[in-house]
């Protein structure tokens, strides 16, 4: 009986977490609006580089973006805004990249539970390689970028918040943490320095590999020089999660 009782849970549990089928042919080098479902309707945009290969042996590289508060809500072509999404044809990003948009009435440190079912889901479903997986993201998204990171350090090769903060203290609960790349402007009025400061000096005093980049001159928008370098985008690169 019990045996069953289990099986009927992950039944259950399957069915309320399921990537909502589309008709839409997912075609390389296009974007494209997907939906991840659970109790919460998660939409997002999905960019398949031009070379990408469903049964290509070694899986492709991924990058998970965070937008920031004023990309929330219904209209999943918002997230296109500014980031990774915005540039990845432009710029024939050798990613698949991943990009959600939050729910109007929510934060992404709200949403960690969705994030790490949508990710889950798209490593099932998109050719992947695990090994080759980047989170980041701006302002909103750069509070979500450390959240989701310290939570679930696992599934990242690399990490880099933009003009964002957090809470230091969760640093102390971690092991084995991905490198990390903050960036923040010196002169943002909206998410002010201190707030990437002590998150950089917390993770140093816990040992993690941190690289700090303060625009001297930069206010909150500096997420738009950041992405137009294909700086972070190399570094990403330059990094590969080791498995045991």
């Amino acid at each position: 009986m019990k045996k069953y009782a289990l099986l009927l849970l992950a039944l259950v549990f399957l069915s309320c977490n399921t990537v909502k089928e589309h008709t839409t042919t997912l075609v390389p080098g296009t974007q494209t609006a997907r939906s991840y479902e659970t109790h919460t309707s998660l939409r997002y945009l999905l960019y398949l580089p031009q070379d990408y290969d469903p049964v290509r042996r070694e899986g492709f590289p991924a990058i998970l973006f965070l937008h920031g508060a004023g990309e929330r809500g219904d209209s999943v072509e918002a997230v296109a805004t500014w980031g990774p999404p915005r540039l990845a044809r432009e710029k024939n990003l050798p990613f698949i990249v991943i990009s959600p948009q939050c729910p109007k009435e929510h934060w992404w440190t709200s949403m960690m539970f969705e994030l790490k079912g949508l990710l889950d889901q798209a490593i099932v479903q998109y050719n992947i390689d695990t090994t080759r997986i980047y989170l980041t993201g701006l302002s909103m998204g750069g509070y979500g970028t450390f959240a989701f990171s310290l939570l679930y350090p696992d599934y990242f090769a690399a990490v880099a918040p933009i003009c964002g903060g957090g809470t230091p203290s969760m640093v102390n609960f971690v092991k084995d943490y991905p490198p990390i790349w903050v960036f923040h402007g010196n002169h943002d009025k909206i998410v002010p320095v201190e707030s990437s400061t002590m998150m950089v000096e917390a993770m140093k005093n816990a040992g993690f590999n941190v690289k700090y980049t303060i625009y001297e001159s930069g206010d909150h928008y500096i997420f738009k020089k950041v992405y137009a370098d294909t700086s972070l985008f190399n570094w990403f690169l330059a990094h590969r999660k080791v498995t045991n």
